[in-house]
């Protein structure tokens, strides 16, 4: 790792940090009432566990894991669990808020929680890792619920460890629970259309965004940083569409080709192989200087803090399409927003996965399920409709994109808070 380059731990340790530099530029401009200020400032509940398991040698290790509600004014709190090396108490913390605006600013009914154990999937067997996963959702189980907070798959967590955890939870409660988690499989109370529901959506407002900067999205050249659940689907959308995905990285490496990648091919050769790293006709690239080259659109789908301070002069796309969870830091979104980029910010551009989980929390709760195409065309419904008004804000406040959809999702947030009033 370069001496210029922090590590991922103080790049998560910075999560929270971030994501209340990014609130209190929207508190600001709302001029919201500084007890109000102080209660969406801070996350409400964060529980840390210590817990064993059994590995399949006999030894037992002991994981840390979180669980992270951010606010709850507007219905149970819903987010993402990730596993991974580098989780953090402030990066979940930071993620927790950062769902709460994310389900506001598309008008859903939940709040935002996020939760994560720090392991490393893929050093662990399969029976290890749903020991791990059983273990952590009896540890939290003590404060999610389908009418109380919803967990959902995030970095490195699946459908299959979904459907364990409601397995557990139902186990303990005596009854099957399906709606106590999203992303789960489809034999097991899942919704079509869950697993690309991310990168649809994001698609859905790139789309409406290029019409709004005039980008013919025929023959763009588009560079995707995280070949994973979002990233992969989203070269595919965008593939089919007419653009040109000319460079994608993943955790192992990256690769270019400034005539473009296939995406389906891609897709299979890092199934195959476990990485995009030598797929055939392409020439590996450094994965941080693929935010720099030159393209129309620039998609930021893997983990946070990746445009900062010290590259934003250096990116050169039109349109910025957050896929990932706060990948740019505030000091970033000040340069870009100077040089004219219009970025996409994550709480709007990435919402549609956590849409399709409320989609599929109504359907587990109303056992009625819909086919994909309806589940498409209401996502689409509500990503255009969530631009439009992020856009219109925006224009009203005289701000960017970012700080228009945390304008957007505050004053909802805080009006639902200020209605219920305080109790006692």
């Amino acid at each position: 790792m370069s001496m210029s380059q922090p590590s991922p731990a103080q790049l998560a340790d910075s999560a929270f940090n971030t994501a209340q530099k990014q609130f209190d530029i929207a508190a600001d401009l709302l001029q919201l009432d500084g007890n109000l200020r102080d209660i969406l400032r801070n996350c409400k509940r964060e529980l840390t566990v210590h817990f064993p398991v059994k590995m399949d040698d006999g030894s037992v290790r002991v994981f840390e894991g979180f669980r992270v509600q951010h606010n709850i004014a507007r219905g149970p709190a819903k987010g993402g669990l990730r596993f991974h090396p580098m989780v953090t108490l402030d990066e979940v913390k930071a993620l927790a808020m950062w769902m709460t605006w994310k389900c506001a600013v598309v008008g859903i009914p939940f709040g935002g929680a996020k939760g994560g154990v720090v392991c490393d999937p893929k050093k662990l067997s399969l029976s290890e890792l749903e020991r791990l996963t059983r273990r952590f959702a009896t540890e939290i189980s003590i404060i999610i619920g389908p009418d109380r907070d919803i967990p959902a798959p995030d970095v490195n967590t699946s459908p299959q460890v979904m459907g364990w955890i409601m397995d557990t939870y139902s186990m303990a409660i005596g009854h099957s629970v399906p709606a106590v988690v999203t992303g789960k499989p489809l034999s097991i109370g899942g919704s079509e259309g869950r697993l690309e529901a991310t990168a649809r959506g994001a698609v859905d407002v790139i789309v409406e965004a290029a019409k709004y900067r005039q980008i013919p999205l025929k023959g763009a050249r588009v560079v995707i940083q995280g070949f994973g659940n979002a990233g992969s689907p989203l070269a595919s959308f965008l593939h089919q569409l007419g653009s040109q995905i000319i460079a994608v990285s993943d955790s192992s490496g990256a690769v270019h080709n400034p005539r473009g990648l296939d995406p389906s091919g891609l897709r299979m050769y890092k199934r195959e192989t476990g990485s995009v790293v030598g797929f055939p006709n392409s020439e590996p690239i450094d994965p941080m200087r693929i935010l720099d080259l030159p393209c129309d659109i620039l998609v930021p789908a893997a983990l946070e803090s990746q445009i900062t301070g010290r590259n934003a002069d250096r990116i050169q796309a039109k349109l910025i399409a957050e896929a990932a969870n706060g990948p740019t830091t505030p000091e970033a979104d000040e340069i870009l927003t100077e040089r004219g980029v219009f970025l996409l910010p994550d709480i709007l551009c990435n919402a549609g996965g956590v849409t399709v989980s409320y989609f599929e929390w109504v359907q587990d709760l109303q056992s009625f399920f819909w086919d994909e195409g309806e589940v498409n065309e209401r996502l689409e419904r509500i990503m255009i409709r969530a631009f439009r008004s992020v856009l219109q804000t925006a224009e009203q406040y005289k701000v960017n994109m970012r700080t228009a959809a945390q304008v957007l999702a505050i004053s909802r947030v805080a009006e639902a808070t200020r209605t219920r009033g305080l109790f006692p």
